[in-house]
């Protein structure tokens, strides 16, 4: 039996890591601390009397250090994470994704009963890819102010591993996309336009790609990093992708002939200021390490994803307002992204 906290268990990567934990490992405990941002929801955590929530964020470094106190693991979720949102309103992303970082590393090197400290990074610390692949070598060059304040999270944890030597292993999970994931993500976004017959908007001309990874393989691939000897992957950082990049102008069509609309609802907006063009990650050091690889291709990925929202309409109509944020452009000219 372990007790695990996970920062931004009600988000979307977090709620799905506590339905995975809780499915195969019934007896552990799971500690929640969320501050029940927009994206994050009571809605999306199961309702388990193995589950203790706390409200509250992770740059209350006093709450965290109780919290950490009792845990034998920590996972580390929390962080604001909409690029486009960050274009809007930078500040929060550096207060919460740099700021909170150190409050839970701070924690966990004040308590040395710390099995292992799991903090998720993400693949946009990278930029656009210089590389056919991107391995864990390839230089950071983030593009927005989301991807550049996940970098000094990144970089703070690993000197955290460098100098004070914490359990700490890095994962830079690629586009996630599954259940329970908030309409600003470009593929419940697309899933839910097509439920409501209305216009699909691209980026741009679409041709940006990504490597993409259902949120349940990601589940699969921390559950191995969790119980695996701590000295296999003490210090490391790990790429968490499928090897395979889909642009978004092929995704858009994907949906909309899955679901029967016509390609016509397809609308195209100006690019994204800080867009990144083209990701695709090398997948080989956690085959190396754990002979690991997702099971769930993209296009069953898509399937799931696409029946869940249309299963759950009452988890996702509240969301419809924030679909859209208003952005100034390069040109200085308003736009709806």
């Amino acid at each position: 039996m372990k007790t695990i906290l996970v920062t931004g268990g009600a988000g979307f990567m977090g709620s799905n890591f506590v339905r995975y934990m809780l499915n195969k490992y019934p007896d552990y405990k799971m500690l929640i601390l969320d501050a029940l941002t927009y994206a994050g929801s009571m809605d999306s955590l199961p309702r388990d009397p193995q589950v203790q929530f706390w409200f509250g964020n992770v740059r209350n470094a006093e709450l965290v250090n109780t919290l950490v106190a009792q845990s034998d693991i920590v996972v580390h979720f929390a962080a604001e994470t909409h690029v486009t949102r960050s274009i809007f309103d930078n500040l929060l992303f550096f207060e919460t994704d740099v700021l909170g970082t150190q409050s839970v590393a701070n924690a966990v090197l004040k308590n040395n009963s710390v099995e292992r400290f799991i903090h998720i990074s993400t693949s946009e610390v990278y930029g656009t890819a210089r590389t056919e692949v991107m391995d864990e070598e390839h230089p950071l060059m983030p593009s927005s102010p989301y991807a550049s304040a996940k970098a000094g999270a990144d970089r703070l944890v690993y000197s955290y591993w460098y100098t004070y030597d914490i359990p700490v292993v890095i994962l830079r999970p690629f586009n996630n996309y599954g259940p329970f994931q908030h309409l600003e993500k470009v593929i419940p976004r697309f899933i839910t336009s097509c439920i409501l017959n209305e216009p699909l908007t691209v980026h741009g001309d679409g041709k940006a790609s990504r490597d993409w990874l259902f949120v349940e393989d990601l589940c699969e691939a921390l559950d191995k990093i969790l119980h695996c000897d701590i000295g296999k992957v003490k210090g490391e950082v790990i790429n968490i992708g499928s090897g395979r990049s889909v642009d978004i102008r092929t995704i858009a069509e994907m949906i909309v002939d899955m679901m029967g609309k016509p390609r016509s609802l397809i609308a195209y907006i100006g690019d994204r200021p800080g867009q990144v063009f083209r990701h695709t990650s090398s997948t080989e050091k956690m085959k190396r390490l754990f002979g690991w690889k997702p099971k769930t291709t993209f296009e069953e990925g898509l399937i799931k994803t696409k029946n869940w929202y249309e299963q759950n309409r009452w988890w996702w109509e509240k969301q419809l307002w924030m679909r859209s944020i208003p952005i100034i452009t390069r040109k200085g000219e308003r736009e709806l992204h």
